[in-house]
């Protein structure tokens, strides 16, 4: 008789669904984070800020992001991956609702903190979740959906941010408190989603992991597969023995090199096409919207190359990004059009290898400590994004900017988006892959060098 397999099993709609509610947690990180670079200039303009105190408030929630991860990737591996999935997105309703009733700067600096913990929570569990029920040869396709999930978020953002431009005083606060909306419904559809099989194996669990894949594959569903999980364990110190510590600083780099150009433009996206003279006053937002649709585009066509290799997606997409910045900044007054071509070129070239960020701490550890790595990782890429975010926070509205200051603003964050190719591959395992892989890496003492 035949048996069913979780690895070598066809997507089902649970599995769609499943990467989509992840997705959703995706959507609303993305929707969060970016909504704030709508709202930042006018909270500022109320409270009469100064760059350093708009950028405090601005990068609060990647402090707060760099906490999240550290602590419950770790807590996600103790407790399970249900309830911490759960957790987050309730915090997102609770705390975007009460940004609308800060009095003080201060008070939403504190909310948006503990809004990136939360945030952090969820970019180690939507991954690590999602991956532990998709097929082998369907993983990569399914990551590139949850991951594209956060560009749409964005995108989103900005549009509802543009159309509330004109909703009068306080419009920030509606802004900010708008994030609460996207939450609610994902918390909805969230429940129910059954723990994961692989999680509930390795602590022994057997008949619960069998349950729940005879309810995803059918009766003749079996655990046969997965058993080489069964004696995962979670320490924190582990991710740091071992080859996995190469593979930690492998993820955990390459992780940050994205995020620092990527969050500057993204948080001051529409400030940034106003200096370039593509847009004025509001309608830079709509600028915005539009390089995050090519942003979009982007992320999904990592579907077309990511079971030719990942590391060469990685690479690939690291040196064709870098070219677009290097023509932004060496042009002195480019049109309109090129601007947006360049922007758009970044967007693709950069955002199809945003997938391997889940991928890859999924596949090179092993579950007990799964959620562990993600979340390390997460934490420490936030100090890659806290950089482009802080150095970004100079806007110079009060006249053009010109092309020296352009080109030093995306020197500096060039510098850091090329810089990490040459260390990527000597700290990533030397093997080209195609393909999936299991989630069953071989164990740290055995991995090759």
């Amino acid at each position: 008789m035949s048996t069913a397999s979780l690895e070598k099993s066809r997507p089902t709609r649970t599995h769609w669904l499943i990467t989509l509610y992840a997705g959703g947690g995706e959507f609303c990180d993305g929707y969060i984070l970016s909504i704030i670079g709508v709202a930042l200039p006018l909270l500022a303009a109320d409270y009469h800020l100064n760059s350093f105190d708009s950028g405090v408030v601005g990068s609060a929630s990647l402090v707060g992001m760099f906490a999240g991860g550290l602590v419950f990737g770790y807590v996600t591996d103790r407790v399970g991956r249900q309830k911490v999935y759960l957790f987050d997105i309730a915090a997102f309703i609770l705390l975007s609702a009460a940004q609308f009733f800060v009095s003080d700067p201060w008070q939403l600096t504190v909310l948006r903190f503990l809004m990136g913990i939360a945030i952090g929570a969820d970019f180690a569990i939507a991954g690590t979740i999602a991956s532990e029920f998709a097929p082998r040869n369907s993983r990569g396709p399914l990551l590139v959906i949850m991951v594209t999930m956060w560009s749409v978020g964005a995108a989103v953002a900005y549009v509802v941010g543009w159309a509330m431009m004109s909703s009068g005083h306080d419009n920030w606060r509606w802004m900010l408190a708008s994030s609460a909306i996207p939450a609610v419904l994902i918390l909805l559809l969230r429940f129910g989603t059954p723990e994961s099989p692989r999680w509930l194996l390795s602590k022994g669990r057997n008949q619960e992991a069998e349950a729940v894949l005879k309810q995803m594959l059918g009766p003749d569903a079996t655990l046969a597969d997965l058993e080489a999980d069964t004696a995962s364990r979670t320490r924190y110190t582990d991710i740091f023995r071992g080859a996995y510590l190469r593979r930690t600083i492998f993820v955990s780099v390459f992780w940050a090199c994205q995020l620092l150009p990527i969050y500057a433009i993204t948080t001051y996206e529409p400030t940034i096409l106003s200096s370039f003279g593509l847009a004025d006053g509001n309608d830079s937002y709509l600028g915005s919207v539009v390089v995050q649709i090519f942003f979009v585009l982007g992320s999904l066509s990592g579907i077309l190359v990511i079971n030719k290799g990942r590391r060469t997606l990685l690479l690939w997409s690291f040196g064709l990004s870098a070219i677009p910045l290097l023509c932004l900044a060496a042009l002195a007054r480019p049109a309109p059009a090129v601007v947006v071509v360049l922007f758009a070129a970044f967007g693709v070239a950069a955002f199809s290898s945003q997938c391997l960020q889940a991928i890859y701490p999924s596949e090179l550890f092993p579950t007990g400590v799964r959620a562990t790595a993600n979340g390390f990782a997460t934490g420490i890429s936030r100090v890659g994004a806290a950089i482009g975010t802080w150095g970004a926070r100079r806007p110079r509205p009060q006249h053009p900017v010109g092309h020296a200051a352009r080109r030093g603003d995306l020197r500096h964050r060039l510098g850091h988006v090329v810089r990490p190719r040459a260390g990527d591959q000597r700290a990533h395992p030397r093997r080209r892959q195609r393909g999936g892989r299991g989630l069953q890496p071989p164990r740290a003492s055995s991995c090759p060098p």
